[in-house]
């Protein structure tokens, strides 16, 4: 059987362990030598698309405690689901507006009826303004749909309430859809 041993005198050395991760804010202290990293969906504002934050756990505020784990964050966006079981107009998203200033929405719709097969595949674009009390919608949404025969009397729809942008899906009677949506958005003040 072989020994190995490694002199610190010569040869080599071993790599400088890491013992602390700084990120854009906070920073992560591995724990028995382990780092989890994380990634979430954010609706931050942030011009990058994507932030990272240090020390904190999903949710928590950042700094609040030496934690080993770094967050992954993917910015300006929403994701949500919804079923309908009828022709309803549903809110399947809503995205708060913020203060003053223009924002730019596009996003997708997802809609799946497991009984019949059916789907139907939905793209959509806005834009609205907010005053930080009501959203206006500037013109009417564009968006594309792609439904099987069964499908093509649902709907999707992008509007304002008060300071919200909503994304609405509109279903059909006696008939079971499952939604899902992601919204992603651009906002200047």
């Amino acid at each position: 059987m072989s020994q190995i041993y490694k002199s610190l005198a010569s040869g080599p050395v071993p790599p400088t362990v890491p013992t602390q991760f700084n990120e854009q804010t906070g920073s992560a202290v591995p724990s028995a030598n382990i780092l989890i990293i994380d990634a979430f969906d954010s609706f931050e504002n942030n011009d990058n698309g994507v932030t990272t934050k240090g020390g904190v756990a999903a949710g928590d505020p950042p700094g609040t405690g030496a934690t080993n784990e770094v967050s992954i964050y993917l910015t300006n966006r929403q994701t949500a689901t919804a079923t309908t079981i009828d022709a309803t107009l549903t809110t399947i998203l809503t995205l708060a507006a913020g203060t003053t200033g223009a924002i730019y929405v596009y996003g997708n719709v997802q809609a799946f009826n497991s009984t019949n097969p059916a789907a139907g595949t939905y793209s959509f674009s806005g834009g609205f303004r907010t005053d930080g009390v009501t959203a206006t919608e500037l013109g009417t949404e564009v968006h594309d749909e792609f439904e099987d025969p069964v499908l093509v009397a649902s709907d999707i729809f992008v509007t304002s309430s008060g300071n919200n942008i909503l994304v609405q899906v509109q279903g059909i009677a006696a008939t079971s859809i499952n939604w899902n949506c992601l919204l992603e958005f651009r906002r200047v003040s």
